[in-house]
C-alpha cells in the first residue's frame, strides 16, 4: 500500500457492474460529522477515531465523529442560538427542516462519540460537564435512537449553538457504493471544560493528532482513511489556531463531491473532482486489480 487510502476490493466488479447497468446505485443517506479542534502549542489538532476492524464499511480506518440524520429532527423545532435556519438552509443547500435535522446530526454525533455537547442553558453558553449517569442515560438513548436530538434538548433546556459550527464540504458516497451518504463535513472548537472521550461502541482508538502530522502518517501508509478525511486533513494545515478555521468556514465551497468513473483506453477511470491524488484506473476485465 503506497499510502493509506481505503480501497474495498469489491470496487471494480462493482464499478463495471454500474457501468455496464446490472448494479442499480441506492440513494445516498444525509449525514453530517465533525471535525473538534483543540489548540496546542504546536498548533490546532483534530480529535479522531479509528473505527474497529470489524466494522462492514472502512474497518481499520481513522475518521471523524459522525453519522446519519434522524429524520425526527427535520420537523421538530429546537431553542436555536446563531445563524438562522434559513441562512443554514442556504449554505448547505437544502431546504430549512432538513438544514436543522443536517446541523442536529453534526452536533449530536459529536455528544454520542466523543461525550463533546455543542449546547448550553442560554444562546450565549455551553455546558461545562456531561458526565455522570443521568447524562449517560440519555446519551445511550440516543445511540439507540429511542430518544430524538430535538426531544434531548427540549427535556434538558438546552439551546443548539449552530454558532460553534462551520460548514466546511460536503462528499457524496460514489455511486457503485453498496452504502452511501451524502454528507456535511463542519468544523469546530473544543469548548472550554469540556473533554473528549471515547463513547462509541464502533471505535476501538480515539486521538488528537495535528492535521500535518495525520497526513503524514497517511502519506507513509500507516494511517488508513478514506478519501474525504485526508482531503479535509490536509485543508487544516495552514491553518495556525482553531478561530482561523472556524472563521474560514463560511467562505469554503460547498459543492458536493462525488466520485466520476469513465471509461479510457481499456480500463476504468475513477476520479474525485478536485482531488487528483485519489485517482484509480481499474481494469474493465475483472483480473488485473486497481492501481493509482
Amino acid at each position: 500500500m503506497a499510502n493509506g487510502q481505503w480501497f474495498p476490493e469489491d470496487w471494480p466488479d462493482r464499478i463495471r457492474a454500474l457501468a455496464d447497468g446490472t448494479l442499480t446505485p441506492v440513494a445516498p443517506r444525509r449525514a453530517a460529522t465533525v471535525m473538534l479542534l483543540r489548540d496546542t502549542d504546536g498548533g490546532p489538532a483534530v480529535h479522531m477515531l479509528r473505527r474497529r476492524a470489524s466494522m462492514a464499511f472502512a474497518g481499520g480506518a481513522y475518521a471523524y465523529p459522525g453519522g446519519g440524520v434522524d429524520p425526527r429532527d427535520d420537523d421538530t423545532l429546537v431553542r436555536w442560538a446563531g445563524p438562522t435556519r434559513a441562512w443554514w438552509a442556504e449554505r448547505l443547500g437544502v431546504a430549512e427542516a432538513q438544514a436543522q435535522a443536517i446541523v442536529c446530526a453534526a452536533v449530536r454525533e459529536t455528544y454520542e462519540e466523543a461525550g463533546v455537547l455543542l449546547a448550553g442553558p442560554t444562546p450565549e453558553s455551553v455546558v461545562g460537564d456531561t458526565t455522570g449517569d443521568d447524562w449517560e442515560a440519555d446519551r445511550t438513548a440516543l445511540v439507540a435512537r429511542d430518544l430524538s436530538f430535538a426531544e434531548f434538548l427540549d427535556r434538558r433546556g438546552l439551546v443548539l449553538r449552530s454558532d460553534l459550527l462551520g460548514a466546511w464540504t460536503r462528499w457524496i458516497t460514489p455511486a457503485f457504493e453498496p452504502r452511501r451518504y451524502d454528507t456535511w463535513f463542519f468544523v469546530a472548537a473544543l469548548p472550554a471544560g469540556q473533554r473528549t472521550r471515547n463513547a462509541s461502541t464502533e471505535a476501538d482508538r480515539t486521538v488528537w493528532i495535528r492535521p500535518a502530522d495525520a497526513a503524514d502518517g497517511y502519506d507513509k501508509g500507516e494511517l488508513l482513511m478514506m478519501p474525504p478525511t485526508i482531503a479535509t486533513l490536509r485543508q487544516l494545515v495552514p491553518y495556525a489556531t482553531a478561530a482561523e478555521a472556524l472563521a474560514a468556514a463560511p467562505a469554503r465551497d460547498m459543492t458536493p463531491v462525488l466520485a466520476e468513473a469513465r471509461v479510457e483506453n481499456g480500463e476504468v477511470v475513477l476520479t474525485w473532482p478536485g482531488h487528483d491524488e485519489f485517482t484509480k484506473h481499474v481494469p474493465t476485465t475483472p483480473s488485473g486489480g486497481a492501481r493509482a
